[in-house]
């Protein structure tokens, strides 16, 4: 059983006619896996409430008018206007079948580390998830690397930095370990390196009332001599 439930109720409703479920604060949705896709509507902040917590990654109960199904989210459709969610597609799968799932990558205890505490360095993730399989009941909510041991600037956090629980792998068997997911930067130096290419630019920089024309006068003087 999974831990996020979702009821569902089935719908005939198509195409256009779709905008009549959205106006009742309906979400319309397809749920794929079984040997028809199955045309379902949930209620909308119900279902905000458990994509947020379940992601792509955290298998849901489904309750489709009666019938039940195990799934996992597999595309949400975002109105780009009102960014609000008109669409879901959720993939039906077996308790006790292997699926493949994005998982977000969390970083934990950089603000312990002495490139934090003592140097004052700054964090910038690269890779924010991750794709791995697992059976449903052992998917991960996400995946949690400690960065309390991180010190120098050029210290990073790799794919080969990752723990994987028990019965979870990698889905990307191409991925290099050295990929990195984060690294660390100087926000001090990077002010200081900034503020001289500012200074630099601005000496190059020459009004152009002081560079003598070809005749050896100054532009406004030749501009006088012209109006004259």
């Amino acid at each position: 059983m999974a831990e996020y439930k979702l009821a569902l109720e089935a719908r005939e409703l198509t195409g256009k006619k779709l905008k009549e479920l959205r106006a009742k604060g309906l979400i319309p949705s397809v749920v794929y896996g079984g040997k028809d896709p199955i045309l379902a509507a949930s209620e909308y902040v119900a279902t905000e409430k458990v994509l947020e917590k379940a992601g792509y990654h955290s298998p849901v109960d489904l309750d489709i008018a009666g019938k039940k199904r195990l799934a996992i989210v597999k595309d949400v459709h975002i109105d780009p206007v009102s960014r609000k969610i008109i669409n879901i597609e959720f993939q039906a799968i077996k308790a006790n079948e292997v699926v493949e799932a994005t998982t977000p990558i969390v970083i934990v205890n950089f603000e312990a580390s002495d490139a934090s505490k003592l140097y004052h360095f700054a964090m910038t993730q690269a890779l924010e998830e991750i794709d791995v399989k697992a059976k449903p009941a052992d998917l991960p909510k996400d995946i949690e690397i400690d960065a309390s041991k991180l010190a120098a600037v050029e210290d990073k956090i790799t794919v080969a930095d990752i723990k994987l629980p028990e019965g979870v792998e990698l889905a990307d068997k191409e991925l290099s370990p050295e990929q990195v997911i984060a690294s660390l930067y100087d926000p001090a130096q990077e002010a200081a390196a900034r503020e001289a290419a500012e200074a630099a630019a601005a000496e190059e920089t020459v009004d152009a009332a002081d560079v003598p024309a070809d005749n050896g006068t100054k532009p406004e003087e030749a501009s006088e001599e012209k109006a004259e």
